[in-house]
């Protein structure tokens, strides 16, 4: 998904609350001061790749350099480029300083939740993307629950569930990557902005 698509996804989404609670959770990810210290992983299954790349994109074109993730690895292949070969231990050393960024689409194993929950009990933030997995309800500082969904056969089945108001937790992901990027401060103004302009240009209150 591109800048383009992120975008028509906002504004399909614009009468939902989808839109500002991906900004608000942007927010904790641009607090992260330095790079190397934004930890990023998923669950066995599934790896999120396309988020580290796009984060790894925001953080050139905004200049916030913070937000270059550290994709840690399940079971990284012998032979792995350095930044593809980081394991599960590096969440071991998790400092006080970082920030642990977990996208759970399946329900988050054991081993996952006892490794977070070690690096939360030194001091880091943790944040998740998830399904509404209850371990994460004492676990992330910061969540956004994207509820499991199936979208509808054709097509077209993308544009039904977003115009439904509702997302499945990839465009999650997209929607908060882009938002990581942005000046939120200059976003809300514009959008309040355009909410005034909206109700001003409206039928005029009856009597």
């Amino acid at each position: 998904m591109d800048a383009a698509q992120v975008q028509v996804l906002r504004e399909l989404l614009a009468s939902t609350e989808w839109v500002e609670r991906t900004r608000s959770f942007a927010r904790s990810l641009q607090a992260v001061p330095a790079p190397g210290r934004l930890l990023l992983v998923g669950t066995p299954q599934v790896e999120p790749w396309h988020l580290a790349a796009h984060l790894d994109d925001e953080a050139r074109f905004s200049g916030r350099a913070g937000l270059s993730p550290t994709l840690v690895r399940w079971s990284p292949p012998a032979g792995a480029p350095p930044h593809l070969s980081i394991g599960l231990e590096r969440l071991e050393a998790a400092a006080r300083s970082e920030t642990l960024f977990v996208v759970a689409p399946q329900v988050a194993p054991e081993s996952l939740l006892e490794r977070v929950a070690d690096a939360r009990r030194v001091g880091a933030t943790v944040l998740s993307i998830d399904e509404g997995d209850p371990e994460f309800a004492d676990l992330a500082h910061e969540r956004l629950i994207v509820p499991h969904l199936v979208a509808p056969g054709g097509a077209d089945g993308w544009t039904n569930l977003v115009g439904a108001g509702t997302v499945d937790i990839d465009s999650v992901q997209h929607l908060v990557s882009a938002a990581a990027g942005e000046n939120l401060q200059q976003s809300s103004m514009r959008d309040r902005l355009a909410r005034l302009l909206d109700r001003m240009s409206g039928p005029p209150p009856q009597r």
